[in-house]
């Protein structure tokens, strides 16, 4: 049985989804993208999260919520305008949601008055809607009764509506409420409805308790309790229909009406009893809507027709049983060891399989092959389990930019692409911290003030473009402002005055941007809550070379700067190809190889104090010794027999890296070093080979920083093919 502290983690995990689809879909409204679908999918994310609040008993959060979906619902109907400052107050209430959810996982009391402001706020926006509503069912229909020749008639008699399910009379529904298991799962909750539905009428409710069990048998998220009854009420059907809107599908729901026949033909009475008094005035009376008819009541295992017409509106089709189950991130960790561990097994089975003689090899090869195909599927699902989209991490940013542009008094819009890249949960989890301190630098630093935008011929609200994509083999994200960039003169100052540049350094603008990410670097004038105090962009560095990835910054004065975050895709399982240099075995990722090959001599272009230019297709491509990069022996450059590998390295970035072997295509599990030895320039992991020796994983993208730092770094220039085709000519 499901302990209440299970319930409420469940509870939790779906409060952050909704936050998650609330955020978005206000954000997407905001910029004027608006539809049915994602207005319903914000108001559908505020009732859940009310629902589920009010099973726990978090008062303060369901309150809250309530004013929010009010103001939603009206937004919804259309009566209010999703304007600029009525989407202001929304995203603030989502802001409020979110600490309200917070507060309660974590059991902080909520302070008295906290969310008045924006409650307030939400409470003025929905009383307005209420007025305007009010006015607009109150304004009498205008009306000309020039040349029209009649005496008025005294009635005694309050007239019947057109509109039979519009009028004001008292009808009864029989009802029968039966929740299915599914409801309490989505932290639907049937009191809560059952509320709702005695605002309506008269209801008179009678607690079915045929199912349940005995209490050693209680399932806290099981609801055995159903209800019939009956509700006298003037709401129309469509209204009561509304009350089970967001249920229908997760439960057993019958809703009959059984208006008595005699309630009817008493207003049919007095319309036949006055009609010749209004015909011989010459007014001649409506007669009554076609749809206003009797009907005996049906049996009570029948649904009415409109009942059956509005369930097909909803739900054409049986809704599908749900596909999707809630695993905790520690089993799926377990098993990705465990395939880690079955990868090197098999990769050893495969070393053994290589040495036996060929007789007794061929039937086991085969076997080995299947093993090694199944083995990759598991890895790529158990992989593609803990795979997430990184936009779980950028829906935190716009709340962000919000609370900064209104701390700073500057407009900043902040624009996201590739929010559903998917990248290794590990990595997931430490990109919270790097995105926030970058995008809190680019607000109060980078952002100028609307003032200065102005004059500096720049549209007074600044931009900041969060991306993620796919490159090389790993997951690239930037964070791009088009602020003022770094003051490169005020940031060697800084620099000199707390003596981390020598007063006769000269370094380049690349080299002066680089500083602010030193321990203790800030060029704030003072420390306030947003900045000042030098930790910031040391604290991104840190993290990110954790994770084994690189950071790259640059900055136009005037134009803005582009921060640039490179980070592996995993931190468990990948393909790499097994190569050989000298007597040193390393392992480069797959991704990173554009294609090997092995050039002829002629294809070759010597080049003063590099290792020549292989033309490639009519285009030059620098070559570089692997051995000379990492500073071990090879015979590489001995041999014709050599090997090139063709390397992308981000940018538009290639070189051939000449190595003495390929072993072949292996997939590796990866292993840190930087734990327990450190950093090693060109160096990105380690893993075990099938023989049970350790290998290193190279790293292409410092390799490549590395061989422009060569002497053969001119050749990796943006003039490379100039230089080679000089050195050809």
């Amino acid at each position: 049985m499901a302990s209440l502290d299970q319930l409420k983690q469940t509870f939790f995990e779906e409060c952050d989804e909704a936050l998650q689809q609330i955020e978005a879909g206000l954000t997407e409204i905001r910029e004027g993208h608006a539809s049915d679908d994602i207005v319903n999918a914000v108001f559908r994310g505020v009732h859940s999260v009310k629902g589920g609040a009010g099973i726990f008993g978090f008062e303060a959060l369901v309150g809250f919520a309530h004013v929010f979906e009010t103001v939603l619902d009206g937004v919804r109907r259309g009566s209010l305008t999703a304007t600029p400052e009525t989407m202001d107050v929304l995203l603030s209430a989502s802001d409020v949601l979110s600490d309200l959810v917070q507060m309660s996982r974590t059991g902080e009391a909520v302070a008295p008055g906290f969310g008045n402001e924006c409650r307030t706020a939400l409470e003025h926006i929905a009383e307005q809607d209420r007025k305007d509503a009010e006015e607009d069912d109150d304004s009498p229909a205008p009306a000309d009764f020039d040349g029209i020749d009649f005496t008025p008639v005294p009635m005694d008699f309050t007239p019947v509506p057109v509109d039979a399910d519009a009028a004001d009379v008292s009808r009864s529904f029989a009802i029968t409420f039966r929740p299915k298991r599914e409801m309490l799962k989505k932290s639907n909750e049937p009191l809560y409805i059952l509320r709702n539905l005695r605002k309506l009428g008269t209801l008179d409710l009678v607690a079915q308790l045929d199912c349940l069990p005995a209490l050693a048998d209680l399932e806290a998220d099981h609801p055995y309790i159903w209800w019939t009854g009956t509700l006298q009420t003037a709401a129309t059907r469509a209204q009561i229909d509304e009350v089970f809107e967001f249920v229908v599908d997760d439960c057993d729901l019958e809703i009959i009406e059984t208006t008595p026949a005699s309630d009817l033909a008493g207003v049919q009475e007095i319309v036949s009893t006055h009609a010749p008094a209004i015909e011989e005035q010459h007014i001649v009376a409506p007669p009554l809507a076609p749809e206003l008819h009797v009907e005996k009541a049906a049996p009570a295992t029948a649904v009415s027709g409109a009942g059956e017409a509005a369930g097909a509106a909803r739900s054409p089709t049986a809704k599908p049983a749900a596909t999707t189950t809630r695993i905790e991130l520690e089993r799926i960790d377990r098993v990705v060891n465990m395939v880690g561990e079955l990868v090197i097994a098999q990769a050893m089975l495969g070393q053994i399989v290589q040495e036996l003689p060929e007789g007794t090899s061929g039937r086991l090869s085969q076997i080995l092959e299947e093993v090694i195909h199944h083995t990759r599927e598991l890895k790529d699902s158990v992989m593609s389990m803990r795979a997430q989209p990184v936009g779980s991490v950028f829906q935190r940013m716009p709340r962000l930019v919000r609370e900064l542009s209104t701390k700073t008094a500057k407009k900043v819009r902040l624009e996201m692409v590739g929010e559903t890249t998917e990248v290794d949960r590990s990595i997931i989890e430490r990109l919270g911290d790097p995105l926030t301190h970058i995008i809190r630098n680019s607000v109060d630093h980078g952002i100028e003030s609307p003032a200065d935008r102005l004059a500096a011929g720049k549209n007074e609200e600044g931009t900041i473009r969060l991306s993620a994509e796919h490159r090389g083999g790993r997951i690239v994200i930037e964070i791009k402002d088009d602020g003022a960039g770094i003051n490169s003169e005020r940031v060697l100052k800084k620099a000199r005055e707390k003596g981390l540049v020598g007063a006769d350094a000269t370094l380049t603008d690349d080299e002066i941007g680089n500083l602010i990410m030193l321990p203790g670097f800030s060029t704030a004038e003072s420390v306030s809550d947003i900045s000042g105090r030098g930790v910031g962009m040391d604290v991104v560095r840190s993290n990110i070379q954790d994770i084994g990835g690189r950071i790259s910054l640059k900055s136009e004065r005037g134009r803005g700067m582009t921060i640039q975050l490179a980070l592996p895709l995993t931190l468990a399982v990948m393909d790499g190809m097994v190569i050989k240099t000298g007597q040193q075995t390393y392992v480069m990722p797959l991704s990173s190889i554009v294609e090997c090959l092995r050039p002829a001599r002629s294809d070759i272009s010597n080049l003063i104090g590099t290792s020549g230019m292989l033309q490639l297709r009519g285009e030059f491509v620098p070559l570089v010794q692997l051995g000379d990069l990492l500073e071990i022996s090879s015979n590489a450059g001995d041999s014709g027999d050599s090997v090139v590998i063709i390397t992308d390295a981000g940018e538009g970035t290639r070189f051939g890296l000449v190595v003495d072997e390929l072993c072949g295509h292996q997939q590796v599990v990866i292993k840190s070093i930087e734990e327990s030895y450190g950093a090693v320039p060109g160096i990105a992991a380690a893993t075990i080979l099938g023989n049970g020796r350790v290998a290193f994983i190279l790293d292409v993208e410092k390799l490549s920083e590395l061989a422009v730092n060569s002497p053969a770094g001119a050749a990796m220039s943006t003039n490379a093919t100039s230089t080679a085709k000089f050195a050809v000519n």
